[in-house]
């Protein structure tokens, strides 16, 4: 697993991405809660109660958007 930490435009951290060994990417706040996901396969972003909420990896936008 690795981990890519997200920063808004006024470099503050405000959560992280961790990309599991299949290369599906989970999307966390600083809180370690868990915002959505992205899985390549489908290349759909769903959020954490499972609604596709876009085409592709819009995981950095949803983590924005939370912080």
């Amino acid at each position: 697993m690795s981990d890519k930490i997200i920063r808004n435009k006024s470099s503050k951290e405000v959560g992280y991405i961790k990309t599991d060994s299949k290369g599906v990417q989970t999307a966390y706040n600083l809180n370690n809660q868990k915002l959505g996901c992205y899985d390549p396969k489908t290349n759909f972003t769903k959020d954490i109660h499972g609604r596709i909420i876009g085409n592709g990896n819009m995981l950095t936008q949803l983590i924005i958007m939370a912080g």
